[in-house]
């Protein structure tokens, strides 16, 4: 590999990283039920979601997939997150329910049609919960070092693992397969 190579893939790593987290989180978030539901659990209200980990998992998924009005029932204001970003941050300047939905936004611009879907049961255990998801999307461009075309699909992996405080997500780590999608969208 060259010096080039590497460094461009250096300077993309971060930008993939941040896209990749929050289509996985939307992909999993509107499992509809026109599919089978046997990953998804609806809840019936906000309510119910903030007692019930399997269904503010739900919700979360939800709102990756677009549902912005799940954040203020299941995002704390005190609300952290760790992953690269696009502009090579740490994340840490995604704060609460608002700075998520903004984040979020963002990274569907570059995929408006992204879904998340569950490849397996979620994970609980006390006040942390994870789900894998496969996220699927078309590109609509505007990805820093792109050279797909709009129009081109992709398809990549990754894992959420979240905290719960008071029935509230109040940390997020984002695990997503940055090579799988830098890959479709020749960035390498």
């Amino acid at each position: 590999m060259t010096t080039t190579a590497r460094t461009r893939i250096r300077l993309l790593l971060p930008a993939a990283v941040a896209a990749l987290a929050v289509t996985a989180t939307t992909a999993a978030a509107t499992t509809s039920s026109a599919t089978p539901a046997a990953h998804s659990v609806t809840a019936p209200d906000h309510r119910a979601a903030a007692k019930n980990p399997t269904a503010m998992l739900d919700a979360w998924l939800r709102l990756w997939n677009g549902d912005y009005t799940q954040a203020e029932a299941i995002i704390s204001p005190d609300f952290t997150v760790h992953a690269a970003l696009l502009d090579g941050g740490d994340g840490s300047t995604v704060r609460g329910a608002d700075g998520l939905v903004a984040w979020i936004s963002q990274t569907r611009a570059a995929f408006p049609d992204l879904h998340f879907s569950l490849q397996i049961d979620p994970l609980i255990a006390g006040h942390r919960a994870s789900v894998r998801w496969t996220a699927t999307g078309t590109y609509a461009g505007g990805f820093p070092g792109a050279k797909a075309q709009p129009g081109t699909t992709v398809t990549f992996t990754g894992t959420d693992t979240l905290r719960i405080k008071d029935g509230k997500f109040v940390e997020y780590w984002l695990n997503s397969d940055t090579l799988q999608l830098l890959t479709q969208l020749h960035a390498l």
